[in-house]
C-alpha cells in the first residue's frame, strides 16, 4: 500500500526506523509511538550517529539516489539521451525510457516519498541536536552538519526533477500534512541558507575515512552546484574555488583512478554497506554479454566523444558477440563483490568543481578563466586545450564536457539540457515519445490526494 505524503504514520515509521538501527535503545523504556519525542529520540552520540548512518543507507539503497538501476543515475540517463533501455514494456522502468511517465508510476511515487522520508529523519536529528544536553558541541555541529546537508541534497533533486515542492523543515506531521508548494526561488533561498550553516558546522577532515561522511568541503562543493543553478555565478565560483584551491585534500586523478576508494578526487561516497561490496552501479551498468539484460549506452552519446577522449577508453566497454555490438559505462570496474571493496558509489566528484567554476566564470565574462578550468579536465582526458573563444562557444564547450565527463552520474545531463534551454531541442528530435512538458515528473497521484495543497499538478499529466 503507497505512503502518503507526510502523513502522521509515515512520520513514526521514519522515526521507528531511526530506533531500529542503534544496537542500543535510544531510550531505556519504550514510549507509545503517539508519544515519540524529538526530546527523546537521542540518548547519545552514538544513538543519534547510528541514525545518521542509516540516512546514508537509505540513500545508497532507496530512492532517487541509489545505484542501482531504480535510481535516476540509470532512469534520468534513460529519460534523455544517455542509455537505451531493454526493459519490459510493462515496467515502470521503461516509461521513463519512453517518456510515458503517469502520476501513478510506482517509481516515480517511491522518489518522493524516500525523499521526504530522508528529509523527515534528518529533520529528527536536526531537533534532537538541539534538545540533547550530552553530546559535545563539536558532536551536535557535526549532526546538524551532516544532516542539513542531508536536506537541501534531497530538496535539490525534488526540486529539479518535480519543479515546486514542498520545503519541509520540521517534524510535525499536522504542519506538513497539510503544506503547500514552495516556489523555486524561494527553495533555491532556503537550500543556500541550510549549505552555508553547514559549511559552518562541518569540519575540514573527514571524520570516518574513506570519506563517506560529508565534511566542509563536501557541503561547499553542493553549495556551488546549488548556486550555479539559482544564478549566482560570483557565489557559484567562489565556492567551487574553496574546494578546488584546498589541494592538500584534492587533485585530479588519473582518469583509471577517478572512481577508486580511496581517490583524492571524491568530495563524498556512499560505503557499499558490507565489507567487499561494491557499488550497485558497476553491478547493474556492467554486462558481459549481448543482448543487454537492462540497459546500454546510446550511439549518440559513445559517438559523441572526441577521437581519443580517454574517458571513452577507459570509462566505457564495448562487448560484442554474433547478435550485435553494444557499450556500458565502465567507471565502476567492479560488477561482483571482491575480497576487500574497491569501489563505493561517489557521489560529488572535484571534476565537477571545475566546470561548474569554468561555466560560473564564463557568464562574468571571466573567458580566460572559464578555458584554464576547462582544460584541466580535458588535458586529464588526454584532450588539447578547447578552441572556444566567445563566450556562447565556452559555454557550449562546457555542457559538451559536463556531458562527457558526467554522463549517468545522477541525472547531470538531463538537468544541463534543461538549464542550458536545450531540452526540448535536443530531445524532441531523437525521441519520439518526447513532449515539451516532460521536463518535470508528475507529482503522484496519491501525494495530491492526500494532500489538495500540493495542487495543481504539473503541466501534461
Amino acid at each position: 500500500m503507497k505512503t502518503k505524503f507526510l502523513s502522521k504514520s509515515r512520520f513514526l515509521i521514519a522515526m521507528i526506523l531511526l530506533i531500529a538501527v542503534s544496537c542500543d535503545s535510544f531510550v531505556e523504556v519504550d514510549l507509545p509511538k503517539s508519544q515519540l519525542t524529538t526530546e527523546s529520540v537521542f540518548e547519545n552520540y552514538s544513538t543519534a550517529e547510528a541514525a545518521l548512518s542509516d540516512i546514508y543507507s537509505k540513500i545508497r539503497d532507496q530512492g532517487m539516489l541509489t545505484g542501482n538501476g531504480f535510481g535516476i543515475s540509470n532512469q534520468l540517463a534513460c529519460y534523455s539521451d544517455e542509455m537505451i533501455s531493454n526493459e519490459s514494456l510493462s515496467n515502470p522502468s521503461f516509461s521513463f525510457y519512453s517518456n510515458a511517465l503517469l502520476p501513478t508510476n510506482t517509481y516515480v511515487a517511491n522518489y518522493w516519498n524516500s525523499a521526504y522520508n530522508q528529509i523527515y529523519a534528518a529533520n529528527s536529528i536536526i531537533k534532537g541536536c538541539e534538545y540533547n544536553t550530552s553530546m559535545t558541541q563539536i558532536e551536535r555541529n557535526q549532526l546538524t552538519g551532516e544532516a542539513l546537508f542531508v536536506r537541501s541534497l534531497e530538496h535539490f533533486y525534488l526540486l529539479n526533477v518535480f519543479g515546486s515542492v514542498p520545503f519541509v523543515s520540521g517534524t510535525d506531521y499536522k504542519t506538513n500534512s497539510k503544506i503547500s508548494k514552495m516556489a523555486s526561488e524561494q527553495m533555491y533561498s532556503e537550500i543556500i541558507s541550510d549549505l552555508e550553516t553547514a559549511v559552518d558546522l562541518l569540519p575540514v577532515s573527514y571524520i570516518v575515512a574513506p570519506r563517506i561522511r560529508p565534511n566542509k568541503y563536501a557541503a561547499q562543493a553542493l553549495l556551488s552546484r546549488i548556486y550555479l543553478f539559482s544564478g549566482k555565478f560570483p557565489e557559484a565560483s567562489n565556492a567551487a574555488s574553496a574546494v578546488i584551491n584546498n589541494q592538500s585534500l584534492y587533485s585530479v586523478e588519473n582518469i583509471n583512478s577517478a572512481f577508486l576508494i580511496n581517490s583524492k578526487e571524491t568530495l563524498w561516497q556512499l560505503h557499499s554497506g558490507t565489507a567487499g561490496k561494491n557499488t550497485a552501479d558497476g553491478a547493474y551498468f556492467i554486462f558481459t554479454a549481448g543482448p543487454p539484460q537492462f540497459v546500454w549506452m546510446s550511439s549518440g552519446l559513445y559517438n559523441s566523444f572526441t577521437a581519443g577522449d580517454l574517458r571513452r577508453a577507459y570509462w566505457t566497454k564495448e562487448v560484442k558477440d554474433a547478435s550485435g555490438t553494444w557499450h556500458h559505462p565502465y567507471k565502476y570496474k567492479e560488477n561482483f563483490d571482491t575480497s576487500v571493496s574497491k569501489e563505493y558509489t561517489v557521489v560529488l566528484r572535484l571534476s565537477e568543481q571545475f566546470l561548474i567554476r569554468s561555466e560560473a566564470r564564463a557568464m562574468q565574462g571571466d573567458l580566460i578563466g572559464a578555458k584554464e578550468d576547462l582544460n584541466i579536465i580535458r588535458k586529464r582526458a588526454g584532450l588539447p586545450d578547447t578552441q572556444a573563444l566567445t563566450q556562447s562557444e565556452i559555454l557550449n564547450a562546457v555542457l559538451e564536457e559536463r556531458r562527457h565527463e558526467l554522463f549517468t552520474e545522477y541525472g547531470h545531463r538531463f538537468f544541463d539540457l534543461k538549464r542550458y534551454g536545450k531540452l526540448n531541442s535536443t530531445l524532441g528530435n531523437i525521441k519520439t515519445g518526447w513532449n515539451a512538458t516532460d521536463q518535470l515528473f508528475p507529482i503522484p497521484e496519491a501525494e495530491i490526494n492526500a494532500n489538495p495543497n500540493i495542487k495543481p499538478q504539473n503541466p501534461g499529466y
